[in-house]
């Protein structure tokens, strides 16, 4: 684009706000924000009125405007006001994980039919540019995974847990006061947030989309001090894991707790920070560290997308073209610690084999292998004071 890009954004709370501030303070990036739609009309603001609209239409039907920034809470709000954006010819920059996974092909048809940009880096790791990475660099290398710690939350209550051995609880309610942790916190503990990111990186990573309910994830809520000190005897962290593993033919996805040894990479990310493994057929294994939660991070994130579309970058999606791909299967076995307190509750996690086990007063756990489909099957049904949890793989 020659001439200056004129935005519509829409939400202006952490990451509105952050977007804000960062787009002022670059120099180069020729765009200025033209409107931003809020609902609340007697909420305080930190810059005067004039620069608000409480009607989405006024952006939305601005032929001015040329791309559409969404950054509110509500993905079904969310999907309304970029596909209109995109109906209208207007580009698109959004942070909505959920939105993005939850309606991927949809917005994919709506890109092209419109010849739109629609750009999503920070709906994933905030700071580190991975989706960006995965279709420029990784464009034509054969990946074996992708696996990392992409939920800032919970990787923050987890280092309070191992680091400090703060309970869960007081953990989490400090996350919740530094503004890392929702007052509700359900999708980031219980590992949908992550589940969202990990359905969108394994798109451009492997070319093949998988819709979020296909995904099994499993949270953190109910870990216990027992399993932090079953880690802390073996020299290992817990973290939130997602992976997105290829084997042969064969691609596995999940979202679960797992045991970081030492020596791994991710176990040197604590507290907000975001940690991303790639292994290829020939770039090998790489790593990408970087915040992935905050104002600036995420703000970041989205002006680089902005500052694409002023030259006019598409994702071009080539992985799914490719005759190589992968086919997503949940019948992959996997080997997991599953801890509970009485005797009884070892027969609600259907193990095909056993080969530790330990029986207390207070506490038990056996480690043996089962199937992500098999957990997808069971995962309501584990009682709230069980906690499972990946065993460490030979990786990074």
């Amino acid at each position: 684009m020659n001439k200056r890009l004129k935005i519509g954004v829409f939400g202006f709370g952490c990451v509105g706000q952050g977007l804000y501030e960062v787009l002022h303070r670059t120099r180069g990036i020729k765009a200025d924000i033209a409107k931003i739609c809020v609902k609340d009309r007697n909420k305080k603001r930190s810059i005067p009125l004039e620069n608000f609209t409480f009607e989405k239409d006024d952006i939305i039907n601005n032929p001015e405007i040329d791309l559409v920034v969404e950054l509110i809470d509500n993905a079904d709000e969310a999907f309304e006001i970029v596909s209109s954006a995109m109906k209208k010819g207007k580009s698109v920059v959004t942070a909505n994980k959920k939105m993005v996974a939850e309606h991927f092909n949809e917005l994919l048809t709506l890109q092209k039919e419109h010849n739109v940009s629609f750009l999503y880096e920070a709906s994933c790791c905030a700071s580190i540019p991975i989706i960006r990475n995965l279709e420029e660099y990784y464009d034509n290398d054969l990946l074996t995974a992708v696996e990392g710690i992409i939920n800032g939350t919970t990787n923050y209550i987890l280092t309070n847990m191992c680091k400090y051995q703060i309970p869960y609880s007081e953990a989490l309610a400090k996350a919740q006061e530094l503004g890392f942790a929702e007052s509700n916190p359900y999708l980031d503990v219980e590992a949908f947030d992550a589940k969202f990111k990990v359905s969108i990186i394994t798109a451009h990573a492997f070319g093949v989309f998988i819709k979020p309910d296909e995904i099994f994830n499993y949270g953190i809520s109910s870990i216990s001090s027992y399993d932090i000190s079953y880690a802390r005897e073996k020299n290992m962290d817990i973290k939130l894991v997602a992976r997105s593993k290829r084997n042969n033919d064969s691609l596995g996805v999940w979202v679960m707790p797992q045991f970081v040894p030492s020596a791994s990479k991710l176990y040197q990310v604590l507290n907000e920070y975001n940690g991303v493994l790639v292994e290829g057929v020939f770039s090998d294994k790489q790593f990408f560290l970087g915040k992935g939660a905050g104002a600036y991070p995420t703000g970041s994130a989205v002006l680089s997308d902005i500052s694409a579309v002023t030259y006019n970058y598409q994702y071009e999606y080539k992985k799914f073209g490719q005759e190589s791909r992968p086919e997503f299967t949940n019948d992959l076995e996997v080997e997991i610690y599953y801890s509970y307190r009485t005797p009884d509750e070892l027969s609600k996690l259907p193990f095909s084999s056993v080969h530790e086990q330990y029986t207390g007063r207070e506490y038990c756990y056996a480690i043996g292998t089962t199937t992500i489909e098999q957990l997808r099957k069971v995962k309501d049904s584990i009682p709230t004071d069980c906690f499972i949890c990946l065993m460490p793989e030979k990786s990074f």
